[in-house]
């Protein structure tokens, strides 16, 4: 019998149910969830390639597409189970096989406060201009991150947000400001030309689902110069190795020019990764946060070598200053909370070595 789309809705009711961040489908295996970072695989037959394909069938929603499912090696899109959740996948064929990854979003927007990150967060979506970058690897919450300071906004001020998306995750509804979403492929067919056109459509926050090429970087920037707030993504580890590849986009003529306006421009990084929690039945987010200071930006411009930014993040951090805080000092603050354990926390550590030290000190 055919997989129908009461088979796929009862498979993801399961995923909810166990708290899942994603479900693995791939030909000729059983389905596999991710439970707190681990893939679990779930009690049932093996899924062959008919299933898949019907799977795809049923996601596609358009009949060309499921008529050449064969000629398809990957392809984004989303969908929603109302009551549920919404779901981000991606479709791909290896070695002759068909796979599909589904990302689980709920259907409510977190707030900042239900997340558990540091409620500098807030002031830094109280900023009215500038360029607001979260990152992190595949998997690590930037997207709801991002959400949550996107509803922020929404509930307290009265302003047109833009969001340009690939696919949309989060529906935001009408609070205190209009929020119009565009999803690439749908409303739009580039990042570059949502946000060209943004910049037409009175927006006074504009979110860019990701930094993907030197043109979206440009106009971004120049977003940020005429007096918007700007939010977007890199897959990117820390402040050092965001700010580093935004410039090593560019050629080296260009890069001098990129380095003063992203100095200009950039407010803060926020980097971010999950980890299990201390009694291991969840996840705790830890962050390192960087807020621009006339010290950073003389690193971007060059003045100093950019290797700086991690001191002086923590120098302002030891000083209680503008809300900055390194990866290692927030995984000292997640332990002595009890959030999670030595181990978890030493494994994470940005350096081992320096950690045991100041946990042996302290």
């Amino acid at each position: 019998m055919s997989f129908s789309k009461q088979n796929l809705v009862s498979l993801i009711q399961v995923a909810v149910k166990h708290k899942a961040s994603d479900i693995h489908i791939r030909t000729g295996e059983v389905p596999c969830l991710r439970i707190r970072g681990q893939l679990v695989p779930i009690q049932t037959k093996e899924f062959a390639k008919e299933d898949v394909a019907a799977i795809a069938g049923i996601i596609f929603g358009k009949k060309e597409l499921v008529a050449k499912i064969d000629q398809i090696n990957e392809l984004d899109g989303g969908f929603a189970i109302n009551g549920l959740c919404r779901i981000r996948y991606n479709f791909f064929r290896y070695d002759r096989k068909y796979g599909i990854i589904f990302r689980i979003v709920n259907e409510s927007v977190p707030s900042i406060e239900e997340l558990g990150i540091n409620p500098i967060v807030k002031s830094i979506a109280e900023q009215r201009r500038g360029l607001v970058l979260v990152t992190g690897p595949t998997g690590s919450g930037k997207s709801t991150t991002l959400a949550a300071m996107i509803d922020y906004i929404n509930t307290h001020r009265s302003e047109h947000i833009i969001t340009i998306e690939d696919p949309i995750e989060y529906l935001h509804p009408q609070k205190k400001s209009r929020v119009t979403q565009r999803e690439i492929g749908k409303d739009t067919d580039t990042f570059q030309d949502g946000l060209r056109a943004a910049l037409r459509q009175d927006p006074d926050v504009i979110l860019i689902g990701e930094m993907r090429d030197p043109e979206t970087v440009q106009i971004a920037l120049k977003a940020a110069e005429t007096g918007h707030l700007v939010f977007s993504t890199l897959h990117t580890t820390n402040s050092l190795s965001t700010i580093g590849r935004v410039i090593s986009m560019f050629p080296p003529e260009e890069q001098k020019d990129v380095r003063e306006r992203l100095a200009i421009n950039l407010y803060s990084t926020v980097s971010q990764r999950l980890l299990k929690n201390s009694d291991n039945s969840g996840v705790v987010i830890a962050q390192e946060i960087m807020i621009t200071t006339p010290g950073i930006v003389e690193c971007i411009e060059g003045k100093e070598p950019l290797e700086r930014i991690v001191s002086i993040i923590k120098e302002n951090n030891r000083a209680g200053g503008n809300g900055s805080v390194s990866f290692d000092q927030h995984l000292m603050q997640l332990y002595k909370d009890n959030k999670i354990s030595k181990e978890t926390a030493i494994e994470a550590a940005e350096s081992a070595g320096n950690f045991i030290h100041d946990l042996e000190i302290d």
